[in-house]
């Protein structure tokens, strides 16, 4: 989850994919959290048949209750990402209404599965040094502390380019994305207009970048998948 989640995470984030298709962009970024997701149900499958092979109890700590909320809201996320914003059927006021949301969902997801390796990390030397013990500070216990102290920074990093303004993908790209197909930047009505008087054509041209610009602005709320 750390590092496949922050790679698609910051997918979009990347100058040298801005030349790639919004499309093709959005299928990496749904195939990379698919991908998170499918490791994050194998290793929970995994730490449940080994605790019940060693007879140790299961979902008791700080650690798995975390752990297991950070999963099972990533899952809805996950699902939700997919039917609202990779299918072409939710309309683009309702994923400009829930963009924030997923935002935000996501990259608090990512923040707490940041938490749950520390707590994770910490459990597992407090459990497994026995002598000389953890608070002896033997060097397995100095490199799984430098191990935490870099998760921390690289969340900090993740989080500090998915906040950035700069770092976003222009929507100027994507502005034909919502426009019907077949329409173009407004220049087409113009032509269409054979005598009109030069009030009118102004009129229009306003009108038209208008209109623009609010494509710009629903492209950027709405369209902009940052799962």
């Amino acid at each position: 989850l750390v590092s496949v989640l922050s790679s698609a995470i910051i997918v979009y984030r990347l100058p040298w994919t801005w030349k790639c298709s919004k499309l093709l962009m959005k299928f990496i970024h749904a195939g990379l959290n698919t991908i998170a997701m499918i490791l994050a149900i194998v290793s929970m499958v995994a730490v449940f048949e080994f605790h019940n092979a060693k007879n140790i109890p299961n979902m008791y700590s700080l650690h798995s209750w975390i752990g297991l909320t950070a999963v099972i809201f990533y899952s809805l996320q996950l699902f939700l990402g997919f039917a609202v914003f990779l299918l072409p059927f939710a309309p683009v006021p309702l994923r400009a209404a829930l963009m924030p949301i997923h935002v935000y969902s996501g990259l608090t997801i990512f923040a707490t599965v940041i938490a749950t390796a520390l707590m994770g990390i910490t459990e597992k030397l407090i459990f497994s040094l026995k002598n000389p013990a953890y608070s002896a500070s033997p060097p397995e216990a100095t490199f799984v502390n430098c191990l935490g102290l870099l998760l921390v920074i690289f969340g900090a990093l993740i989080l500090w380019m998915a906040s950035r303004s700069h770092w976003k993908r222009p929507p100027e790209e994507n502005a034909k994305v919502l426009r019907p197909i077949g329409e173009t930047e407004g220049t087409e009505a113009e032509s269409t207009m054979t005598d009109g008087s030069n009030a009118d054509k102004s009129d229009l041209r306003i009108n038209s970048e208008a209109a623009r610009k609010q494509n710009l602005k629903l492209d950027e709320a709405g369209q902009r998948s940052t799962m």
